[in-house]
């Protein structure tokens, strides 16, 4: 039997651009519609009141994640992202502004308590800082850590590595060394043609052999009737005495049948039977 539900599956975003764009006013900068979802970009200093219109007037309850994106070309290099909820409309949209480093985001933690791991997660991965977030400390990475991981100008093999000393007792921090160069990858496809002899390929330009040796004798691969003969010559030497051996080890391996020693119960004779004495004839 199947379930009903009385909210839809997918909500239609149709005419929710410009309702959402009208109440926004100068708070948002754009809006866009396209593959079946809107976001809308607001100014970095308005973001706060920006999500609480959102909430307040168009029931967009819930705060689901804060995301944070990294474009190095540009003048504020960072977009945060929030994505919100509304469980009665069953509608989601994007919410974005941009920062940089020395630019802080407004807080939303006076809207959402949850958004205070949110923006930290930020902050650690991207740098960015959260103007009003009273405990914007590091959450993923360790408190000694530096950099930003997220960041794509962050190295792939990071500045430090961390390991425990079993003689310090203690982790310890130490720069880090590699066992080889780190190898460039150029992502070509060997199958389109690499502009170099790939591992395993360096047989494949060498000519082929002038003249292949061939085996066309039987005396050039070590068989033939001489070999045959002494092949059979070892074999019905050796067969017998293997078998032999064989039998007594198994021999030796038998346990020695116990014989049967019950002795036989002593037989009884029958108490001899007194025979009656004979009367004496009284002598007259």
């Amino acid at each position: 039997m199947a379930t009903l539900h009385s909210a839809p599956r997918f909500t239609k975003i149709e005419g929710l651009k410009d309702t959402l764009a009208k109440a926004l006013g100068d708070h948002l900068v754009e809006a866009i519609e396209a593959h079946g979802e809107l976001l809308l970009h607001v100014k970095r200093d308005r973001v706060e009141d920006a999500l609480r219109i959102l909430r307040d007037n168009h029931e967009y309850q819930q705060l689901m994640e804060i995301a944070g994106a990294d474009y190095p070309a540009r003048a504020e290099r960072f977009e945060v992202v929030y994505m919100l909820l509304s469980v009665t409309t069953n509608s989601r949209i994007i919410v974005k502004c941009r920062a940089n480093e020395d630019t802080p985001v407004p807080t939303v933690t006076t809207l959402w308590p949850n958004a205070g791991w949110l923006e930290r997660e930020v902050f650690d991965m991207y740098g960015v800082l959260f103007a009003g977030n009273t405990d914007l400390r590091r959450i993923l990475t360790d408190y000694g850590f530096e950099g930003h991981p997220f960041r794509k100008d962050f190295p792939l093999t990071g500045y430090q590595e961390l390991r425990y000393s079993e003689e310090l007792k203690r982790v310890v921090y130490e720069p880090v060394q590699l066992a080889q160069d780190l190898r460039q990858f150029d992502f070509m496809s060997p199958w389109e043609g690499a502009e170099y002899v790939l591992p395993g390929d360096e047989k494949a330009a060498t000519p082929p052999v002038a003249e292949p040796k061939t085996t066309a004798k039987p005396a050039d691969t070590g068989a033939g009737a001489k070999a045959d003969a002494k092949a059979a010559e070892k074999v019905a030497a050796k067969a017998p005495a293997k078998k032999k051996a064989a039998t007594k080890k198994a021999a030796a391996k038998k346990p020695a049948a116990k014989k049967a020693t019950a002795k036989k119960p002593a037989a009884t004779k029958a108490p001899a039977k007194r025979k009656p004495a004979a009367k004496k004839k009284d002598a007259e």
